[in-house]
């Protein structure tokens, strides 16, 4: 019966009563809410009949192989029951040997946990062949790709790509058979065509760029669906579609997407197995590396970094000998045998990575670049103009003493301006040159003890302040030092995401990305390696004046993004400059897509 029908009748029975007007209404109120209440019992209960015939459809179609039908169902159904539908399909073509079926339908599933398990499944799960013999594109599509032009496809970073696509016919739910260049998932092959021709945008990954975009939600799918497959992440994916500088995060609520952008080209890997830029040398961004920061700066404690230290021990024994050997003073064939034997004493400094993983790429550029800028410090790697060591700094006037044999302390810390943010706060800019060098020297005593004095000489502050001065160009010199700066543009990133609470605002859950699942067991194995325990101590001396002056140096780095990243500290946008940015970067593209210009 229809509600109006039901209010009349009830309404007519009421009128041919012989209730007063006023228990009519009462009365009528009344059942007119029995009468609701049946409505919304009879709504629910054909939803959830409705919700059942979805589940007993989907099955259906998959008892009787008809995948395609049952994904296009499962798609259809209604939201909370989409996500294990699609889940439920993916496994049974995964069951049927339609691998790239299985894999195509879990990239569409939109909850981030059931994905990454329905990944995981697939991954563990034996691909079964049915009876018939069935074309595979798989085998053919790798025998391809490593015979004819290796890097020119788009996994090695070239604009070539290459997929399976079936042939013959097929058959719809009605049984009406036709070709299947007629239509792929409802849409002309025609229209394909002109949106591939269109799609230009994220067709050539070589070409320079000022400004490209990745799709950290759209990555991590197809890092995901490379793992179900037991396939590596490409080189495209591990070398951040080629971006060498990190500029801008844009948040899109809508699509529950975050978008990172930056310019990029066509990399090249260097003779130290360094990976950079084709035109300009700079080094690109390293996934790696932003899974390493994404962890650290999700952690209780997000400050990461490392230090590199003589031991106290050691550092006696150093003091000793140089205060024992030069009672009496050098003749000129004894200094290289003396400048040997007191660094035998000084021997091996310590190394101590915290915050991050020791054997994470990350975790080695840290090391290497505050090695590197040591060296650079002590005279025993050169400089770029406007940079001078401490001891080439040093000048004695006659009368003068030599400073005593502290220890240098020199260390990398952040140095961002202001982020900058829309008042929205959707989007992002980063601002600054993001590495400087602080410094401190510090008293050694007999023992061998360093004792902090929160203060730096002049000239172990002149290095310092020359070195942050010129850092542009000594990372163009030395890419270790730009490669340092990649780490902490991420870091800030992955500050900024945890401060803003960002992947819980859009509702991305990052499952891939944890330290527990398949990105560490599968992607991060391949760029781990032994963690650095030790390395040869930094000492160098000068005669100036014919005073003997002996420098040793300790120092690291230490980052700790929470203080660029407060609401307090970021700084608006006031000309709408950055929202028209964000507003530009937005594209409509295929599911797969995970990076355009």
């Amino acid at each position: 019966m229809l509600p109006g029908a039901l209010e009349i009748l009830l309404w007519s029975s009421f009128m041919t009563s012989g209730l007063s007007s006023t228990s009519r209404r009462i009365s009528f109120s009344s059942i007119a809410i029995v009468a609701m209440s049946m409505m919304f019992q009879l709504s629910t209960t054909a939803a959830y009949g409705q919700q059942q015939n979805f589940a007993a459809q989907v099955q259906a179609h998959l008892a009787a192989g008809e995948y395609g039908v049952a994904a296009n169902l499962a798609r259809q159904a209604p939201a909370n029951q989409q996500n294990a539908l699609l889940a439920q399909v993916a496994r049974a073509q995964a069951n049927g040997g339609a691998k790239s079926g299985s894999l195509s339908t879990a990239s569409g599933i939109v909850d981030d946990v059931v994905r990454q398990q329905t990944f995981q499944n697939l991954a563990n799960q034996p691909i079964q062949r049915g009876g018939g013999p069935q074309a595979d594109f798989d085998t053919l599509i790798d025998l391809i790709k490593s015979t004819v032009q290796p890097g020119s496809w788009d996994d090695a970073g070239g604009p070539g790509a290459i997929d399976g696509f079936p042939g013959g016919v097929l058959v719809d739910t009605t049984g009406v058979m036709r070709q299947v260049q007629d239509a792929v998932n409802g849409r002309p092959l025609s229209n394909l065509r002109m949106a591939v021709l269109n799609a230009n945008d994220h067709q050539d990954l070589l070409r320079d760029s000022s400004l490209r975009k990745v799709s950290l939600r759209r990555l991590e799918k197809e890092l995901q669906k490379l793992a179900a497959q037991g396939k590596p992440a490409s080189q495209a994916m591990k070398n951040f579609a080629g971006m060498y500088s990190l500029d801008y995060v844009f948040i899109y609520p809508k699509t529950g997407d975050i978008i990172l952008a930056g310019p990029a080209g066509r990399w090249t890997t260097q003779g130290e197995g360094r990976v950079v830029n084709h035109r300009n040398g700079k080094p690109v961004l390293q996934l790696d590396d932003f899974v390493t920061m994404l962890r650290a700066t999700h952690s209780t404690d997000p400050v990461f970094g490392c230090s590199i230290t003589p031991t106290q021990e050691r550092l006696a024994a150093t003091r000793h000998y140089i205060t024992e050997s030069t009672k009496k003073p050098l003749q000129p064939h004894q200094r290289n045998a003396w400048l040997k034997s007191l660094r035998d004493a000084l021997g091996k400094q310590e190394i101590d990575v915290f915050g991050i993983a020791p054997q994470t790429h990350a975790a080695r550029i840290l090391v290497e670049a505050d090695y590197r800028m040591k060296l650079v410090g002590m005279g025993l790697e050169e400089g770029t103009l406007g940079v001078t060591s401490y001891l080439d700094s040093i000048e004695l006037k006659p009368g003068e003493t030599a400073p005593p044999m502290n220890v240098l302390r020199w260390w990398f810390t952040l140095n961002y301006d202001a982020v900058t943010t829309t008042p929205d706060h959707q989007a992002f800019e980063i601002n600054g040159t993001g590495v400087k060098v602080l410094s401190e020297t510090e008293l050694l005593t007999a023992q061998g003890k360093r004792v902090h004095t929160g203060k730096s000489d002049e000239l172990t502050a002149l290095f310092a302040r020359s070195f942050t001065k010129n850092f542009d160009k000594m990372s163009d010199k030395y890419p270790i030092y730009a490669e340092l700066k990649n780490v902490f543009d991420l870091a800030l990133v992955g500050g900024l995401l945890a401060a803003e609470d960002t992947p819980n605002k859009i509702g991305w859950n990052p499952t891939y990305f944890d330290p527990h699942n398949r990105y560490a067991d599968f992607h991060y194995e391949e760029t781990l390696a032994p963690a650095p325990r030790q390395v040869e101590s930094i000492i160098n001396h000068r005669v100036i004046n014919k005073t003997q002056i002996i420098a040793g140096v300790s120092g690291g780095v230490r980052a700790d993004v929470r203080s660029l990243v407060k609401r307090s500290a970021i700084k608006n946008d006031e000309y709408g400059l950055l929202n028209a940015q964000r507003i530009g970067s937005e594209r409509e593209m295929p599911k797969d897509v995970w990076w355009w210009d």
